[in-house]
């Protein structure tokens, strides 16, 4: 595809979503715990909610293999039998008749998107990512990150629409970015005025490389 095809595709792409950041708007991500992977609903520096409110609630690696997955009242927790990077996806109605989409990645060694809207790492486990719309790189306006040592930022776009990421202390990543559907969308039966795709990216950095990240 040439660089004139693929702007026009990237400018479709865009005009078919929007990237917005609500303000404290519910997502979807995944950690490691002890004993495995498990994932988890609602905003992860203040509350968590039961995932008994997803629907259509579905684990699986970047073949398309489904995993299989627990729920209890605080988490999905998920049966990976390898190391690969996996995915967690889910629906939920919030207030207003919002329609949202829940697609959650766990893992930076892949550098192909699987769900609709995925942040990608452009080299296998680096720190500049790409946003992926259906196939189609966007530019991210703005990706927000949480850590779990408190860390907190806003990422904003290189010139291709990239973000990069400094990664100083150990620990967990969370990279969050929401976009909204423009116009109305009809799904299974009912019209929903308000859609939106919520993805997020996880992974933990050791305590080695956080320490090579700061020299």
């Amino acid at each position: 595809m040439t660089s004139h095809w693929a702007r026009l595709w990237a400018l479709l792409a865009l005009s078919l979503l929007s990237i917005i950041t609500p303000a404290q708007a519910n997502y979807l991500w995944l950690e490691q715990a002890e004993d495995g992977i498990k994932g988890y609903w609602g905003l992860y520096e203040s509350e968590r909610l039961n995932p008994a409110g997803l629907t259509a609630t579905r684990a699986f690696l970047q073949d398309g293999a489904d995993l299989n997955l627990t729920r209890t009242a605080e988490a999905i927790a998920i049966a990976s039998p390898s190391a690969a990077d996996l995915r967690l996806s889910a629906q939920a109605v919030s207030a207003g008749n919002v329609l949202n989409f829940y697609q959650a990645r766990f893992g930076r060694e892949e550098t192909k998107a699987v769900n609709d809207l995925e942040l990608v790492p452009t080299t296998s486990n680096g720190n500049t990512f790409k946003l992926v719309w259906k196939g189609t790189v966007v530019a991210a306006s703005q990706v927000n990150v949480t850590t779990s040592a408190g860390w907190l930022r806003s990422l904003k776009p290189a010139e291709d629409g990239s973000v990069s990421l400094e990664t100083p202390f150990p620990g967990l990543y969370l990279l969050e970015v929401t976009a909204r559907v423009n116009g109305s969308m009809t799904y299974q039966g009912k019209k929903y005025e308000d859609v939106r795709h919520t993805a997020t990216l996880s992974f933990v950095v050791p305590a080695a490389s956080s320490a090579e990240a700061r020299q």
